[in-house]
């Protein structure tokens, strides 16, 4: 007997199947225990389609460069602090409650090499539903992305002494009213002296205005100063420790409070009209941070960060000043211009 296919009996079959599995899954039978981890179909399963996800969306949305070999001593740290605990580290296991999880965090010193630079660029800017891996905590820092894609490109080949060196700083760290962990957690990226340990990326802290230090660490730690890097560091700080840890690393020498900026050439925006000159806030004694001494790598960094930032800013509201400013200043004239602030000269007394 043949049974006739029709259009009314295919939407009944399908309402039943709906019905079905609704009233399975509100039976509560279904199990979700981590304990009992997943058929091992459906853990392929699972894993196929995130892979086939991947190579699709990164080759979509990743840029062309995502590596960045320059910063890796601020992502060592910042792997150290969030992602070692699931992960582990050359040299550190992973901790056994994170195992535990249904998929468990693989080893990336094995893993890493699967994934092309592209897709592990993707994987840590967007993360992986149903995985407990998370998105990147700041959207709008891709170059944290690319230093953190280009570090764990090197996990396979690290070994666990290159590790410790680049997550652990060398020097005293020994501070009056803050914690040895609190204080290692900074100097393992900003250094024992507050140099930022020779990397490009990382500012001199030291001879920095302490009010400009603690307002930073606010900033970062209410997500209004967007770094995933800082938010992770700052996150269980007080604002006692906060104060501390300001006072401590603007009391070392580095940065030069006794400069002058009224030598720096006058810049003019695309149509012509000047920029507001730098001395109006970084001068001494004005509102603004420290600049003169300050690595020159960082201010463009920073000065090129602001002229991409999609963000409609308000040019009335001071956390928006500088952004404003940025977009205005040719970029061909930045590299220059940090340069000529780094190499300041100290005023004569």
């Amino acid at each position: 007997m043949t049974v006739r296919i029709t259009w009314r009996r295919a939407i009944l079959a399908l309402a039943s199947i709906i019905v079905a599995v609704m009233l399975f899954a509100w039976s509560g039978a279904m199990q979700v225990s981590a304990s009992s981890g997943h058929w091992r179909v459906t853990d392929w399963f699972l894993h196929w389609v995130m892979r086939n996800s991947v190579r699709t969306y990164s080759a979509l949305q990743a840029p062309d460069d995502p590596l960045d070999n320059t910063g890796m001593v601020s992502a060592a740290g910042h792997f150290r602090q969030a992602c070692q605990v699931c992960h582990g580290a050359p040299g550190v296991r992973p901790s056994p409650v994170m195992q535990s999880a249904t998929p468990p965090a693989p080893d990336l010193a094995e893993t890493a090499v699967e994934w092309r630079d592209r897709e592990l660029f993707w994987i840590i800017r967007h993360g992986v539903k149903y995985t407990g891996m998370p998105a990147w905590p700041a959207p709008d820092r891709p170059d944290e992305v690319k230093r953190m894609a280009a570090f764990v490109r090197l996990l396979p080949h690290m070994t666990p002494q290159q590790y410790r060196a680049l997550t652990q700083a060398a020097g005293d760290n020994a501070a009056a009213g803050i914690a040895p962990a609190t204080l290692a957690a900074c100097t393992s990226c900003h250094g024992a002296d507050g140099q930022g340990r020779g990397q490009r990326d990382i500012p001199i802290l030291g001879g920095q205005e302490p009010a400009y230090l603690l307002a930073s660490l606010r900033r970062y730690a209410t997500g209004e100063r967007s770094s995933a890097v800082m938010q992770t560091a700052v996150a269980g700080l007080t604002d006692a420790e906060m104060q501390r840890l300001a006072y401590h690393f603007a009391a070392l020498p580095g940065l030069k409070s006794d400069v002058r900026l009224g030598d720096l050439p006058t810049l003019k925006d695309q149509a012509g009209l000047p920029i507001p000159a730098c001395a109006n806030c970084h001068a001494p004694g004005k509102a603004g941070p420290i600049l003169a001494g300050q690595k020159p790598s960082y201010i463009a960094a920073r000065l090129k960060n602001w002229q991409q930032d999609k963000m409609v800013v308000d040019a009335r509201q001071s956390p928006a000043t500088m952004p404003t400013i940025a977009r205005r200043i040719p970029t061909s004239k930045i590299d220059a211009l940090a340069t000529t602030i780094g190499a300041s000269p100290r005023a004569k007394q």
